[in-house]
């Protein structure tokens, strides 16, 4: 698969509508029908997006097989966002939230993660360079397109970005299942780093030594021992957002 692409109805109408300028070509199959032919050429049109009508193979070979529902985006390069760029952008005195993915592999988990920041209201994503899934197509199509929309940041070295961060006036919060206290014994941090381990391993020792304090979930059916760190990081946000903007 051309990890360089959007594919599917709704993610491509949302890239087209909030984010066209990552769109560097617009293809379209030949077995479109209106109403949404009309559509996605209204939305080229007004964008100044270049489109072209092309044979349902072409967008077959150009997904790898996967489902495009008969358009796909190019897209242009994604501007590479450097820490302190993404730091200077944060408010000094308002609430902010930064989710800190420590090695999360899967693309399905990423892109999850990355549609709850969004739309819990945080400033961004930061991941690892190396053995961290990367904001492919994916990615993009399992965000809903958040991932084109909110800042991913790729980092050298998570505990040194938990270190920086802190720096920076956040407390880094790390969700470990066997962390003494939960995210309902006490409100988190306004300014808050919510860093998340990676599927099945957890936090490592060294980024879970590095943060200020370790939470858990409050799992209630005894068994469970863990969740999915999508979900963990979906429950994590939402609670900072409903502590800190109540």
């Amino acid at each position: 698969m051309n990890e360089d692409i959007c594919r599917g109805r709704k993610p491509v109408t949302d890239l087209l509508t909030k984010t066209p300028s990552r769109c560097a070509k617009l293809l379209i199959a030949n077995n479109v029908r209106p109403p949404f032919l009309d559509e996605l050429l209204d939305l080229a049109r007004n964008a100044k997006v270049v489109y072209q009508i092309v044979a349902p193979e072409a967008l077959d070979k150009l997904s790898g097989g996967g489902k495009h529902q008969g358009v796909i985006c190019r897209l242009t390069q994604a501007k590479t966002l450097e820490l302190e760029e993404f730091l200077r952008g944060i408010d000094d005195n308002s609430p902010a939230l930064v989710v800190v993915l420590d090695h999360i592999e899967d693309p399905h988990n990423l892109g999850a993660v990355i549609r709850s920041a969004e739309a819990g209201g945080a400033s961004g994503v930061i991941v690892a360079k190396r053995r961290s899934a990367i904001p492919n197509d994916t990615v993009i199509k399992t965000s809903a397109g958040a991932s084109l929309r909110l800042p991913v940041v790729q980092v050298a070295n998570i505990t040194r970005t938990i270190e920086r961060l802190k720096e920076s006036g956040f407390w880094a919060v790390g969700l470990d299942a066997g962390a003494g206290s939960s995210l309902w014994d006490e409100k988190m941090p306004e300014r808050c780093a919510l860093v998340v381990g990676a599927e099945g391993e957890g936090l490592s020792r060294l980024v879970g030594e590095t943060c200020d304090m370790l939470m858990k979930i409050p799992i209630m059916q005894e068994g469970v021992s863990s969740l999915n760190a999508s979900v963990a990081s979906a429950l994590g946000i939402f609670e900072w957002s409903r502590s800190c903007n109540r």
